[in-house]
């Protein structure tokens, strides 16, 4: 065991602070990381709060993690010390059911997330990447391209898996018709990640001062939802759905622009139940689901698309003595479009 530096929460209502983690020594096949910079998540928020259910105390949180190599175990034969390395939501799983065989080891029945979960020895905590270093398995490691903006390239392991894992599923495409809802840190990758594929981005926003920044990260429309009379011309446009909101809203606006059986995913969960009409659903044979992440493989071929196409997220870089105050702006929105925590200034 060695021991790293880190950020803690140590209950639901008080504020992040410096905290000494230990970090186990490399097994086999284990890839220690140095971590340069993490992405602060909308989750790592719903978390630390325990908003979402039990939370374990202490808890660190952080799962968009980048850096380098500085040990391998024996058996790695993937990575070596001094290569870039990458972090997202997963650390481990059982490796045995249909959905890991299947590559989608996000749904596996037992998986063991980056932190507030437990190890497959059933006791062993996970502590997240508000610290200096992780020890992850290697499957569960990613592969960063040399020459990219790492601070920029932290937020693809979970924003940029969240929005491009269901773009994928949906097939978008040169000419597809993609609505995002809400332009925040899992929104602008979004219309990235869409527009970066070939798709027409209309935006969906509560806030007007947003329409510039849409236009300016590829969106060719905006709706301002405050007013009903917006969706109007576009009902029955779209294709695909992405909402990317975590805060509780009306789905059956939005899926009036749907056309004949196509889809609303969910990115986004609030704490509290959403709305909608049954009748949004049925005319039009519409479909309501969700996406997770997803998983190692196809984190991955994320990874390397956002490298070829020049996607990277839009930034603000803090220290961490800045992340309770990240927090708090987050939930207001004021941010462009993630947090990123320089792990220099732990």
């Amino acid at each position: 065991m060695f021991q790293a530096k880190s950020y803690a929460t140590q209950s639901a209502t008080t504020p992040l602070k410096p905290f000494v983690i230990e970090r186990r020594d490399p097994k086999l096949n284990d890839v220690v990381i140095e971590i340069d910079f993490c992405g602060v998540c909308h989750s790592d928020i719903h978390t630390a709060r325990s908003e979402w259910g039990p939370t374990a105390y202490p808890c660190v949180p952080g799962h968009e993690i980048v850096g380098r190599v500085v040990r391998v175990g024996k058996k790695v034969t993937k990575f070596k010390v001094g290569d870039l390395a990458g972090v997202g939501c997963l650390v481990d799983s059982c490796g045995k059911c249909e959905n890991c065989k299947n590559h989608e080891e996000q749904f596996c029945s037992v998986p063991v997330f980056t932190y507030n979960s437990v190890e497959l020895d059933g006791v062993t905590p996970t502590l997240g990447a508000y610290s200096s270093h992780i020890t992850v398995k290697d499957k569960y490691v990613l592969k960063i391209k040399k020459g990219l903006d790492l601070k920029r390239v932290a937020p693809l392991l979970c924003a940029g898996i969240t929005t491009y894992s269901p773009l994928k599923k949906y097939k978008v495409k040169k000419g597809s018709k993609v609505g995002v809802v809400g332009l925040g840190g899992l929104g602008h990758m979004a219309v990235k990640i869409a527009k970066a594929m070939g798709a027409e981005v209309t935006v969906f926003s509560t806030s007007p001062n947003k329409e510039k920044d849409a236009k300016k990260l590829g969106a060719k429309n905006f709706i301002m939802t405050k007013n009903a009379d917006n969706f109007l011309p576009y009902v029955g446009k779209l294709d695909l759905i992405i909402d990317t909101v975590s805060a509780q809203h009306d789905f059956t606006p939005y899926m009036s622009t749907l056309k004949l059986d196509c889809t609303h995913v969910l990115l986004g969960a609030a704490p509290e139940p959403n709305q909608i009409s049954a009748m949004a659903l049925i005319f039009g044979r519409k479909k309501l689901t969700g996406s997770l992440i997803g998983g190692i493989k196809e984190t991955q071929e994320m990874l390397d698309f956002c490298a070829k196409k020049k996607v990277l997220s839009d930034i603000e870089l803090i220290s961490a003595s800045q992340i309770n105050e990240a927090y708090e702006r987050t939930i207001k929105g004021d941010v462009k479009y993630r947090f990123v925590v320089d792990s220099k200034t732990l």
